[in-house]
């Protein structure tokens, strides 16, 4: 599903010179990192998603523009066009999703179960049993070189479409996210301050 471009999106002017980003960073990054933490979800021992909004992909712009020096419009304008996807549009919600894994065994071992996880997160809204189940799509422009046959990416990056219907049953709880894999079938239940957050996302 290709993401509607909406008012939500970054442009130039709202990222900041190299000069003056470095000297708001600390207190903007404490920001960030707050926020992250209440957007950061675990499913089961082994993946984390990270719900993105506006703000968490203002921070990796700003931050790729710090590491890699970049001055020109040109260079970051390629940046907004990678990232401004990311953003969700009202009734959306869109994560990355990490396979938290580091040990190179464990990797050889898993990615190969994990094989399809970007359409196999779900979000089971309400209680069980009658709740409504919306599945994940991978983000477009990155599934072609995200997704492989024999193996999975250690990154995925997500979305879920939610009806108005859905956006309300969401506003009422519980709502559960869950991996169902053969390999994987792992869920977690999301606190109420994390759904009140993500409403913001859901709503207008």
């Amino acid at each position: 599903m290709e993401p509607r471009r909406t008012d939500r999106h970054l442009t130039l002017e709202d990222i900041e010179d190299l000069r003056h980003y470095e000297r708001t960073r600390p207190e903007y990054r404490d920001r960030i990192i707050a926020l992250k933490r209440l957007r950061r979800v675990s499913v089961g021992p082994l993946v984390t998603l990270v719900f993105e909004n506006r703000e968490t992909v203002r921070f990796q712009i700003q931050e790729m523009a710090r590491v890699e020096k970049m001055a020109s419009d040109e260079q970051i304008r390629a940046e907004l066009d990678v990232y401004n996807p990311l953003i969700p549009a009202p009734g959306e919600l869109s994560a990355t999703l990490f396979v938290e894994l580091t040990d190179e065994e464990a990797l050889r071992r898993w990615l190969p179960q994990l094989v399809g996880i970007e359409r196999a997160v779900e979000l089971r809204i309400g209680a069980s049993p009658g709740a409504d189940v919306v599945r994940s799509t991978p983000e477009a422009a990155h599934d072609v070189q995200l997704t492989r046959e024999d193996v999975t990416a250690s990154v995925h990056y997500i979305r879920f479409a939610l009806s108005p219907d859905q956006v309300d049953r969401f506003a009422a709880g519980p709502v559960t996210l869950a991996v169902a894999l053969p390999a994987y079938d792992e869920a977690a239940e999301l606190a109420d301050d994390v759904r009140e957050e993500l409403l913001g996302d859901l709503r207008p």
